[in-house]
């Protein structure tokens, strides 16, 4: 809920399906603390809208005529920094794995399954627009596993800034990586929420990410992190 100070998150709709689109329209618009600020049929229209209307978050398809939302969220996250510009929350069936890793790499900030729960989807663009990342939790174990099945990670060089962590940071890395939340690491490490907040950030910043969803593509990627380890 929001009071009268509070500005309401501004999302754009990206998406092929015009049924789709009303349901994501009329799902948000019934929500006071987010608003639509406009609706796109293919990723060049999303990208466009991106750029005149400032979105906090864009929910993003993926399979788009025109230009697909993989090229889309790469345009639209060129212009985006840690905690400034339009912040790309992917939905899709999954049924389009290289897609959704394109996107990723690309600079979205996370990826939800389109039967995601609608209180879920209300959720998970909050939290993208607060600059967490953000990956569905039934998909994240798959999602894991193909990336290491089609990067294998022996031999890997460490990534630009890995000589810079600490070893707490590099144990928090590692927690992030397999999908939990602040909450679950710091139980799971016995610290505070705040606390686990401020490595998150030193982590962002060393390693020249975006978002904790840059942090477990880049784990996963480099060997860093391993499934199971």
């Amino acid at each position: 809920m929001t009071d009268a100070t509070t500005t309401p998150i501004r999302v754009l709709i990206a998406d092929d399906e015009a049924l789709i689109r009303a349901g994501f329209r009329a799902l948000i618009s019934a929500t006071p603390d987010l608003t639509v600020v406009g609706e796109a049929a293919n990723g060049a229209q999303a990208a466009q809208l991106a750029r005149q209307e400032s979105p906090d978050v864009v929910l993003m398809d993926l399979r788009m005529p025109v230009m697909d939302g993989m090229e889309a969220t790469a345009l639209i996250s060129s212009t985006t920094s840690v905690g400034s510009g339009p912040r790309v929350l992917v939905v899709t069936t999954f049924d389009d794995d290289e897609y959704v890793f394109g996107s990723l790499r690309a600079g979205a900030a996370g990826f939800l399954l389109k039967d995601t729960p609608p209180e879920q989807l209300l959720a998970a663009i909050r939290v993208v627009a607060a600059g967490d990342g953000l990956l569905a939790p039934a998909a994240t174990r798959r999602l894991i596993g193909e990336f290491v099945r089609r990067s294998p990670v022996t031999g890997l060089a460490a990534p630009p800034g890995w000589g810079e962590l600490t070893d707490r940071e590099r144990e928090v890395l590692a927690e992030v990586a397999t999908g939990r939340t602040n909450a679950e690491i710091a139980a799971r490490m016995v610290v505070s929420v705040p606390t686990v907040k401020t490595h998150v950030s030193r982590l962002l910043g060393k390693l020249g990410l975006r978002d904790r969803t840059q942090l477990v593509v880049l784990a996963y990627e480099s060997g860093i992190a391993t499934p199971g380890g």
